[in-house]
């Protein structure tokens, strides 16, 4: 029986497509057969997260577990079948899931307020031929080119 003991990442770094978890020997250690084994950073150091697809990219990288003289390598795959990492993980990667979720709500209020100006402008050029106003006209027109 595989279990997490304790997972908690040495820092996790933010970049435009990727979250990386770096890990640390002291802060990631899994029971297995009832025996505490420790992670050694000699292959594997880091999950990375795709940031758009929020899919783990690195799932073949292995990470080296030690207990006294035995070592124990598993890869990131056969730990994510683990309940226990799905459920640290997701508490370690819920803060920068939300971030990034706001900032795409951000990104379509912006586009949405962009479009409705765009529409009032086009509605006021009409305005303006309408009533033969070539003042306005030239006034609405000239906003809606610098947009």
């Amino acid at each position: 029986m595989l279990s997490v003991k304790m997972l908690k990442p040495y820092y996790v770094k933010e970049e435009d497509k990727y979250i990386r978890v770096v890990l640390a020997y002291q802060y990631f250690s899994l029971l297995m057969e009832d025996e505490v084994y420790h992670f050694l950073p000699l292959e594997a150091r880091e999950i990375r997260i795709n940031r758009k697809t929020q899919t783990i990219e690195n799932q073949d990288a292995v990470f080296v577990f030690q207990k006294g003289k035995q070592y124990n390598r598993i890869t990131l795959a056969d730990l994510m079948k683990v309940k226990d990492f799905q459920q640290h993980l997701t508490t370690i990667l819920s803060p920068y899931i939300i971030m990034n979720e706001s900032e795409e709500k951000t990104d379509n209020i912006d586009h949405v307020i962009i479009e409705l100006e765009r529409s009032n402008l086009l509605r006021l050029i009409d305005r303006a031929l309408d009533e033969k106003n070539p003042t306005n006209f030239q006034l609405y027109t000239t906003k809606l080119n610098e947009m």
